[in-house]
């Protein structure tokens, strides 16, 4: 089986496409999809240069996102999907026995783990989940915008609507526009309603914003954003910052933050070190949130939405497998605006 993979951490080096690969068989409650495309995210990066406490074992396959066809299912799936069809894959792994699967809540899985992070990942030509991660999807829609859909998706999905609860009429600040999160991000909470600020230090970046919805586009490298937003919303300030940069724009998301804000973070793609004056944290009465992936529900309601051809991510750019140094070059470097995608087979 051809696969991307690494046997240390480190660079762009250290990344290897390998034909040598035993194919994986499916065990209890498991099914095998055979790929057909995957999707680099910024987790992809941390886990290629190394994570705290995260162990990479030879070959080690990278990768989160996938779609594909169903091809075998193992004893004891129990799955919706059947031999044949056509899937997108939850990279987010649950137990579902520990007391947050029982109340719904899998992304808070005690032995919650990633695909590609945790466990081995998505860019090889099969891989193997538990049967609840997968959901059918019409063969209709693109490989490269399903592979591209569920972890940005998902991640934005619960930051939007289930952690920030955004409401019609509220402003709402995303940072680093470019990105999945928060393309997906911007993509959900239009249709929420908001009056949607989005952040960049690329004016091409700002007008590809633009015609997907951004309603306000301050270029961070000219303007001080929060600033801007002060005089723009009459000193109010936003209600909701959608955050995933982390260091390098944490002190311009509390700037912009109004009175009863709520921010929300998912990661820290810039750095993991944050400083807060307590005082405006309490003054202000705001509320900082984490968030990370999402439930079995909030996956279904995703899912509907992709069945319905809405929430498609755009495509920066398409490699072969045998090209995925390049495809992560091309992550490294912050020059994509949406998701950069690897093609596996047909």
């Amino acid at each position: 089986m051809r696969a991307l993979t690494i046997s240390a951490n480190g660079g762009l080096d250290q990344l290897e496409y390998r034909t040598d690969l035993p194919i994986p068989e499916p065990g209890e409650g498991e099914v095998r999809i055979r790929v057909t495309a995957a999707a680099l995210n910024h987790l992809d990066l941390f886990v290629l240069q190394g994570l705290p406490g995260a162990q990479v074992k030879a070959p080690w396959i990278m990768g989160a996102d996938a779609t594909g066809v169903v091809d075998a299912i193992g004893p004891g799936g129990k799955s919706s999907a059947k031999i044949g069809e056509t899937v997108v894959v939850n990279p987010g792994i649950s137990d579902g026995t520990c007391e947050y699967c029982q109340a719904g809540e899998q992304s808070s899985c005690v032995t919650f783990k990633l695909l590609g992070e945790h466990v081995s990942g998505s860019m090889a030509e099969y891989i193997v989940v538990p049967a609840k991660n997968v959901r059918a999807i019409p063969v209709n829609i693109p490989a490269e915008s399903a592979a591209a859909f569920t972890l940005a998706t998902l991640t934005a999905w619960r930051m939007v609507h289930t952690r920030a609860k955004v409401k019609k009429g509220e402003n709402v600040l995303i940072q680093g526009i470019g990105g999945g999160v928060a393309i997906a991000a911007l993509q959900i909470a239009k249709p929420a309603g908001a009056i949607v600020w989005v952040t960049s230090t690329s004016d091409e970046t700002l007008a590809k914003a633009t015609r997907l919805g951004a309603d306000h586009t301050p270029n961070g490298r000219r303007v001080d954003v929060g600033k801007a937003i002060r005089v723009r919303t009459n000193k109010r300030g936003v209600d909701v910052v959608i955050d995933g940069v982390g260091q390098a724009t944490w002190k311009e998301a509390l700037a912009s933050l109004g009175k009863r804000g709520r921010l929300v973070t998912c990661g820290s793609s810039s750095g993991p070190s944050l400083e807060i004056d307590e005082r405006r944290l309490f003054w202000n009465q705001w509320d900082i949130l984490g968030s990370t992936m999402g439930n079995e529900a909030e996956f279904d309601a995703i899912t509907e939405q992709l069945r319905e051809g809405k929430l498609l991510p755009p495509i920066d750019s398409v490699f072969p497998l045998e090209k995925g140094r390049d495809a992560f070059a091309r992550l490294m470097n912050a020059a994509q605006f949406g998701k950069i995608v690897v093609r596996i087979s047909e």
